[in-house]
C-alpha cells in the first residue's frame, strides 16, 4: 500500500547560510543516495510560512538562528526507487545571525567552507549552482 504522504510531492526549504564570507553546508545521517553535502533545512509544516519553515528547519537542525537574504532558485529531488518521496525545494540565501553549530540527529556533519573551495565536494544535484546564487544575493 502506498503511504499518502510519501505518494505526492512534499515541499522544503533549505538554506545557505552565510557567515565571515563562509558558507554552512551538512551531509544527512541517512541520505538515500550516499555521502553527499548539502543545505540544512526540511519540509514546511501546514500553516507555516516558508520563512517560518525555513528558521524553524535551521534552529532544529544546527542550532543556527538566521536572517533570509533571498530566494536562491528551485531544485527537485526525486528518490522513487528508495522510498523516500519526491521534494520541491525551495533554497534560500540567509546569513548567520547567532548560534553556533549544534547538530542534531539528522544529520552526520556541518563545516563552514569558503565558496571557492566547494567545486571539487560531491554535492545533492544542483547544488553548486544555487550556491553560486547564493553568493551572489549576500554579495559574497
Amino acid at each position: 500500500m502506498t503511504d499518502p504522504i510519501t505518494a505526492r510531492p512534499q515541499v522544503a526549504v533549505s538554506a545557505g547560510i552565510f557567515r565571515d564570507s563562509k558558507i554552512l553546508l551538512t551531509r544527512r545521517a541517512n541520505d538515500p543516495k550516499g555521502v553527499r553535502w548539502t543545505f540544512p533545512g526540511g519540509r514546511i509544516e501546514s500553516g507555516e510560512t516558508m520563512a517560518e519553515a525555513l528558521k524553524r528547519e535551521i534552529l532544529e537542525e544546527t542550532g543556527l538562528t538566521i536572517e533570509i537574504a533571498g530566494s536562491a532558485g528551485v531544485r527537485e529531488m526525486l528518490h522513487a526507487q528508495s522510498g523516500h518521496g519526491h521534494f520541491i525545494i525551495l533554497p534560500f540565501a540567509a546569513r548567520w545571525v547567532s548560534g553556533e553549530v549544534a547538530l542534531n540527529d539528522e544529520l552526520a556533519e556541518a563545516r563552514w567552507f569558503d565558496p571557492g573551495e566547494t567545486g571539487g565536494l560531491t554535492v545533492t544535484e544542483g547544488l553548486h549552482e544555487v550556491i553560486a546564487d547564493a553568493c551572489r544575493i549576500v554579495g559574497v
